[in-house]
């Protein structure tokens, strides 16, 4: 792969000497590309200067050389330099840069160190190569490092923790509704991901809406990186965790998002009384369902309804509500889903979500249940699940839809 990407060497000097001298230490390819600037031509050509390898004089140059590496973050540089400057040297690495070279490092170890450069240049590319390729597929963001597909990436990376047998665990973060007005996503992208490690995983499922995945840690450690996070975020953030262990990915989805909403509604002041647990007030049980089927269910599926029926192609969604029930439907002519929320007894809310349709070249009929207390039913988890389930739908039957449409 190293032979298939060009490699720019990009010197940089006030001294046009410097050039020959360089030219003549460094051992290169016929298709190796050297370019070379003085400190004044840099600003125009930044963008340019990304998965090169720069070579800075810093001789009378120091300032400059200081600043320059603090703003190429995407390129590995060496600095020419005084050895005996030891204070420099030590803002040159503390600055972010590759190596340090001196009049008296050997043409040997020059080369060594270079060609070490040039691969990480290299692994650089092909990493932003891949990179473009997510984001024109629509499958990352474009300005922060945000998986867009949850459910492929959690498929993934569950089927991987299974096999390692390593703790994991999934957080599902969202503003409050106060704070969703105030805060941009792309803050909150870059304070997380500012805050985790390079392995742990950011997923969006609804605007402003992320799953994090932290990878390696128990219920404890994820705490505690999420305490760091909450320094630093805004207020009106939160969280809810879910251990990943042998869990479905939906199993660990509801778990974090009935988490999530549970916290949510604490910082709200709201006890989480289930006064009906024992079964003894059926009337007012009834009452409280009626009370959520008119101000919680009915608008939000009304909603949903409204934002998707003109994002999917070809398909319709339909809902509606009576006494004690609420359904959305999605009907095509090859597939179809059902999402349908009842109150059978008088102590728990079914969802009850069935898939039927074509997915993977099979004829496949899904069914799953998600049982809530009647207090965990709110409008904000609702209409999370609405969104996965028709996120959901998309993914595995929209896509079949088409290429039967396709074939015909």
């Amino acid at each position: 792969m190293e032979n298939k990407i060009r490699r720019k060497i990009v010197l940089v000097s006030n001294d046009s000497d410097f050039f020959k001298q360089i030219y003549e230490k460094a051992q290169l390819r016929n298709s190796d590309e050297l370019f070379q600037y003085d400190f004044d031509a840099l600003p125009a050509i930044l963008d340019y200067l990304d998965n090169s390898v720069l070579i800075i004089n810093s001789e009378n140059n120091e300032a400059q050389t200081l600043d320059l590496l603090k703003i190429i973050v995407k390129s590995p540089a060496f600095v020419f330099g005084d050895d005996e400057n030891a204070e420099f040297k030590i803002n040159v690495f503390n600055s972010g840069a590759f190596g340090f070279i001196t009049k008296n490092t050997s043409d040997e170890e020059f080369n060594s160190q270079l060609k070490s450069a040039l691969k990480f240049a290299s692994s650089l590319e092909q990493n932003q190569i891949y990179r473009n390729i997510l984001v024109e597929n629509n499958l990352i963001s474009k300005n922060n490092e945000v998986f867009l597909d949850f459910v492929k990436v959690l498929d993934s990376e569950i089927e991987s923790i299974k096999k390692s047998k390593i703790s994991s665990v999934l957080l599902a973060i969202s503003p409050d509704d106060n704070s969703k007005f105030l805060i941009q996503s792309n803050q909150i992208e870059t304070i997380i991901l500012n805050s985790v490690r390079a392995n742990d995983v950011l997923m969006n499922y609804a605007p402003s809406k992320y799953f994090l995945l932290l990878k390696n840690v128990n219920l404890e450690q994820a705490g505690n990186i999420w305490n760091k996070i909450c320094s630093i975020l805004p207020e009106g953030i939160y969280a809810g965790f879910a251990e990943i262990l042998n869990k479905s990915r939906q199993h660990v989805v509801n778990e974090a998002l009935n988490k999530l909403h549970l916290a949510v509604n604490q910082q709200a002041g709201i006890q989480n009384k289930n006064i009906l647990a024992s079964g003894q007030n059926f009337k007012f049980f009834r009452k409280e369902i009626k009370h959520k089927i008119e101000q919680i269910v009915t608008p939000v599926f009304y909603h949903i309804q409204q934002i998707y029926n003109e994002k999917l192609f070809g398909m319709i969604i339909e809902q509606r509500t009576g006494e004690g029930y609420g359904v959305l439907d999605i009907k095509s002519n090859y597939a179809s889903a059902s999402f349908r929320l009842t109150s059978p007894g008088f102590s728990t809310i079914n969802i009850d979500i069935s898939y039927t349709g074509t997915c993977k070249q099979k004829e496949v009929h899904e069914t799953k249940r998600i049982t809530l207390e009647p207090d965990e039913l709110e409008e904000g988890l609702l209409q999370d699940l609405l969104e996965q389930f028709i996120l959901e739908f998309k993914n595995s039957y929209q896509h079949n839809t088409e290429n039967k449409n396709d074939n015909t």
